[in-house]
């Protein structure tokens, strides 16, 4: 394919066609410090052996912390909860400021309020782009009763009545 005429806001625009839950990923940095992002490229891989994939961007303060963990935690947005999200997809603040969490396995924060949550163990890294795709092997894993949050056409949006 010749990208030469490849109009990047216009594909970006294209890809927001397509709704996606929101997420905010944590784990430690090589200090113990608490790492967290929002990624909306969650997606599930595999039931045997259970296990996730997302992406992060290579520029991403936050991707020598993922590189280097074996352990992190996947937290599926609920309704009502878009200025975590936000929180989260700036960089520069101190995200967890404020926040109680719990601890999860290895340490891992856990948020106090999710519609999902997966406890996962970091199985490969795979260059994808400008982008770093990051598999994880599921270990643990709880659900509420929130509906989640959802992302689309570049705004938060939550679901009404189901069909």
């Amino acid at each position: 394919m010749d990208n030469t005429n490849f109009d990047i806001a216009e594909f970006r625009k294209t890809l927001g066609q397509f709704a996606t839950g929101v997420t905010i990923i944590t784990t430690l940095d090589k200090d113990g410090g608490a790492v967290g992002v929002t990624a909306s490229s969650f997606n599930s891989l595999s039931l045997k052996p259970p296990m996730i994939l997302w992406s992060l961007d290579r520029s991403a303060f936050s991707l020598p912390a993922f590189e280097h963990t074996q352990y992190f935690n996947v937290h599926v947005l609920g309704s009502g909860q878009n200025a975590l999200s936000k929180c989260f997809s700036t960089s520069g603040t101190n995200k967890f400021d404020g926040i109680k969490t719990s601890k999860g396995l290895a340490g891992i924060p856990i948020l106090p309020k999710y519609a999902a949550l997966f406890e996962c163990k970091t199985a490969h890294h795979y260059a994808g782009g400008d982008h770093v795709i990051i598999v994880g092997e599921v270990l643990k894993f709880s659900r509420t009763d929130a509906s989640p949050l959802v992302f689309h056409d570049g705004q938060y949006a939550e679901l009404g009545n189901f069909f």
